[in-house]
Formats: C-alpha cells, sequence, structure tokens
C-alpha cells in the first residue's frame, strides 16, 4: 500500500473528470505497508470469509492478496498508478488468487466501493478526512474501517492499536443511520 504524499493537486481528486484519471500520473512516493502490519490490519477488522475487501491506494497488493490468500475473500485494489497496478497484478499471480483479487486504476474519491464490508486505507490525514463523509454514507452499516498509521479528524476510532514497530493502525465501524 503507498503513502500518498501529494495525491492530486489541491481538490483535483474530487473533481478530475474519468477521462482525466487515465491520463493523470499520479504526484505520490509509494511505500509499502509492512507485512507485519498488514496481517495486524486484517486481523483488527476481523476479515472472515464472506467478506468483500477494499484497500484504497493499494500500491502493490500485498493487502487484498494477502486477505484473498489467508481469507478466501473477494479483495479489490484501487490505485492510480498503473505501476502499481501492474506490480499488483503480478503479485496476485503469484500467489495464485487472481480468482478472488482485482485491481482497478480509479480515482479512490469516485470509484464505487457500496459493496465493501471491509475498507483499508494508508493515506495522509487530510484524504482519510476528505474521503470520510463518502465511507459514511455509501458503506453499509457493520462495514469495517482500518487506516495504518493516520486517523480520521473528528471521527473517533473504534480501537487504536500501537504495533511493537512503532506504528499505529485505527478501526472505525460504520455506524446505523438514524432514522428521522
Amino acid at each position: 500500500m503507498r503513502l500518498v504524499l501529494a495525491f492530486l493537486l489541491a481538490g483535483a481528486a474530487a473533481t478530475a473528470s474519468p477521462q482525466a484519471v487515465t491520463q493523470q500520473q499520479p504526484d505520490v512516493i509509494f511505500v509499502p505497508t509492512p507485512q507485519e502490519v498488514v496481517d495486524a490490519m486484517l486481523k483488527l477488522a476481523n476479515v472472515h470469509e464472506g467478506d468483500v475487501l477494499y484497500d484504497l491506494g493499494s500500491g502493490d497488493g500485498r493487502i487484498p492478496v494477502t486477505a484473498a490468500k489467508r481469507y478466501g475473500i473477494r479483495a479489490y485494489g484501487i490505485d492510480i498508478d498503473p505501476q502499481r497496478i501492474q506490480e499488483a497484478n503480478e503479485n496476485a499471480k503469484k500467489a495464485d488468487v487472481t480468482r478472488l483479487v482485482q485491481f482497478r486504476r480509479e480515482d479512490l474519491f469516485k470509484t464505487d466501493f457500496h459493496d465493501a464490508t471491509v475498507v483499508t486505507l494508508y493515506l495522509l490525514p487530510e484524504l482519510n478526512v476528505k474521503l470520510r463523509p463518502r465511507l459514511l454514507a455509501e458503506l453499509k452499516p457493520g462495514t469495517r474501517v482500518v487506516s495504518h498509521q493516520f486517523d480520521m479528524g473528528t471521527w473517533k476510532p473504534d480501537k487504536k492499536v500501537e504495533l511493537s514497530s512503532g506504528r499505529t493502525i485505527y478501526l472505525w465501524t460504520i455506524p446505523r443511520r438514524k432514522t428521522p
């Protein structure tokens, strides 16, 4: 998974046309999530049979690949970088999980992830906060959201775990919607 340092310039992520997404090059530095953190994120999310995982900013695909291999679930990786999508597909093939994993080159602010039961992130805090309204509006109640290293601003996590490596992971559960 990658750490997004400057995903797109000042708000362009939310307004970019689909044509622009296919032409733009990411302004990011790829920082993979260590495997021990991947394992801890999946454990914290209580991933189990029947889950559908979306990894937003999936980089080399290690979270979807690990989830599919270990739990046999469907998993999707969303990334804007075509090089990372290619690398992720190669990793899925090596792990023999291509029947369960799909990687898509899309803008994570526009991708359809409504069927997710687990969402994983390794984005900067301002991107998490920008994404938060979509997560709350579009995901089903009970969907688990796990972030590596960064929180969601004023949305308090259900759980915060400090790993021995010094890394932090956060868990939120999409709440039930209030009826009028």
